[in-house]
């Protein structure tokens, strides 16, 4: 029997928001989401931003668990205005918020980009214990999670996932770029996989503390992250390969 969350979703209108939604929903969990956009198909949904405190502080009374996806999601020009107030202000004011309401679990996802560098040159598959080599701000700002992410766990007695996700693509664009290069065809992670290993975060013991892991579809070539502390402590065994899964981005399945 599935123990029933109740979960707040933060950046619920985006790709990687919209395969946790579907993936909770169709566990069971009642879902709530919190976005600058609305949330498609998602009836208890808040939209506004992380800096509406109000609005967040609403959202965040009666939840269980709060996966955290807000975020401006990879590099952008101008990170002082564009890339640091959402992933550094905003993070801080949603784990504040969610520590007041007396929030159980924080799953809080990161990035294989924290692991830029050695994605590239092994040795794989890459675990929780590889030292970092982030690409660039973005991956600096998910280190500054992780960090802080240790911090509640270790300070405020919350059970705290730390989620390294592999590529989950947004549009067509990143489709392409997937589709050019084995390695990221390797660290791709389907919509309804990412459905699948966050429906395993919120469904995780209650004694788990404080966990890294890393979600991705099955390689195609290698397994570049090691996936077992995520079957361990989520259940999650990846159903999925790349293409497949685009036709949810694209309409129809990948056949470049």
């Amino acid at each position: 029997m599935i123990e029933k969350k109740t979960v707040l979703v933060t950046g619920s209108a985006g790709r990687v928001g919209q395969a946790a939604v579907n993936g909770l929903l169709k566990r069971g969990h009642n879902v709530r989401g919190f976005d600058r956009a609305p949330s498609p198909h998602l009836p208890d949904a808040t939209v506004a931003d992380l800096c509406d405190l109000d609005s967040l502080t609403k959202s965040m009374k009666g939840i269980d668990v709060l996966v955290h996806l807000a975020a401006t999601p990879d590099d952008v020009e101008d990170p002082v205005n564009n890339l640091f107030p959402p992933n550094i202000t905003g993070l801080y004011h949603a784990l504040e918020l969610a520590r007041e309401a007396g929030v159980q679990r924080l799953v809080l996802p990161s990035s294989g980009q924290v692991n830029w560098f050695r994605n590239f040159e092994g040795p794989w598959p890459l675990d929780e214990t590889v030292p970092v080599s982030p690409k660039g701000w973005y991956a600096a700002t998910k280190m500054f999670l992780e960090s802080i992410g240790h911090s509640y766990a270790a300070t405020h007695g919350m059970s705290v996932i730390i989620a390294r996700l592999g590529w989950c693509p947004r549009d067509a664009e990143q489709v392409r770029e997937i589709a050019d290069e084995t390695i990221y065809q390797d660290v791709y992670l389907s919509p309804s996989d990412a459905g699948r290993f966050f429906s395993g975060c919120v469904e995780a013991e209650e004694t788990v503390s404080l966990a890294i892991l890393y979600a991705t579809s099955n390689p195609v070539d290698k397994q570049r992250y090691c996936l077992k502390s995520a079957g361990e402590i989520a259940n999650f065994e990846p159903q999925e390969q790349w293409p497949e899964g685009t036709e949810i981005i694209l309409g129809k399945r990948w056949e470049g």
